[in-house]
């Protein structure tokens, strides 16, 4: 087992027993082109176990995230079936290391799409967009981690959860959300923090699947980012997000 073999089978295992790993590269010093090969080997590890391969997340969508990072890119995940949460039922914290939730919108495809879409035909293959929640949750000991360790850990995505489907032709440019626990609302924001229109998010995404040699599908779903900053999860929990004109989506958390 090589060096990239080894540490794709920490982190998945990581990921499937809940529990936390040491950093592997603290400083930073890998390349990005490493952590996307570790990232797809631990992903392969759940597909051997019959996961399917359902879509991708996306992440860093804020620019000024990326800033801070130091990026000139997004970056991205994937997502299996093992993933998906269906909505209003209950997670169970037991199964998260550092668990978070972000609020998303959420589109499924139509038809395929290659690397190099333009907005509008990118927008022509989607048949749907909805409200959605990703747990998010990093696998490393005391919640410390380069970007290239994010980037291996499957961009931090655990989870997702969607609400209804609606009519991708709904202006969703610039739509306000707001992010609830309890009742209470914890985030405030908007669909045009991702990347300024939740568009370009879904054009990345088609390029950087097809320059991994996975270009999106024919019902591949895409995460389109978080919109505001993530909230911690807790025990006992309601977790909702309702977006104007589209809807809502929300999952409990167990006691």
């Amino acid at each position: 087992m090589n060096a990239i073999e080894l540490i794709a089978t920490q982190l998945d295992d990581a990921a499937r027993f809940a529990h936390d790993v040491p950093q592997f590269d603290p400083q930073g010093e890998r390349s990005l082109d490493e952590a996307y090969a570790i990232q797809r080997a631990s992903i392969a590890c759940r597909l051997a176990r019959d996961e399917r391969r359902v879509g991708v997340k996306m992440g860093f969508t804020s620019r000024a995230k990326m800033v801070q990072m130091g990026l000139s890119d997004v970056i991205w995940g994937r997502l299996t079936s093992a993933m998906q949460v269906e909505e209003n039922t209950a997670i169970d914290l037991a199964h998260y290391v550092h668990p978070r939730v972000e609020p998303e919108i959420a589109f499924v495809l139509k038809r395929a799409l290659n690397g190099d879409e333009t907005g509008p035909a990118a927008l022509a293959a989607v048949e749907a967009i909805a409200p959605a929640l990703e747990i998010i949750d990093s696998r490393y000991r005391d919640f410390r981690f380069s970007l290239p360790e994010v980037i291996a850990d499957n961009a931090s995505s655990s989870g997702f959860v969607i609400g209804g489907w609606c009519d991708p032709r709904i202006d969703f440019s610039n739509l306000g959300l707001v992010l609830n626990i309890d009742g209470r609302a914890v985030q405030v924001g908007s669909t045009a923090a991702l990347l300024g229109h939740p568009l370009r998010s879904l054009v990345a995404a088609a390029r950087l699947s097809a320059v991994a040699g996975e270009p999106l599908q024919a019902g591949a779903i895409v995460m389109a980012g978080g919109a505001t900053s993530a909230e911690w999860l807790k025990a006992g929990q309601y977790v909702s997000v309702e977006f104007e004109r589209l809807g809502r989506a929300g999952f409990y958390v167990k006691d």
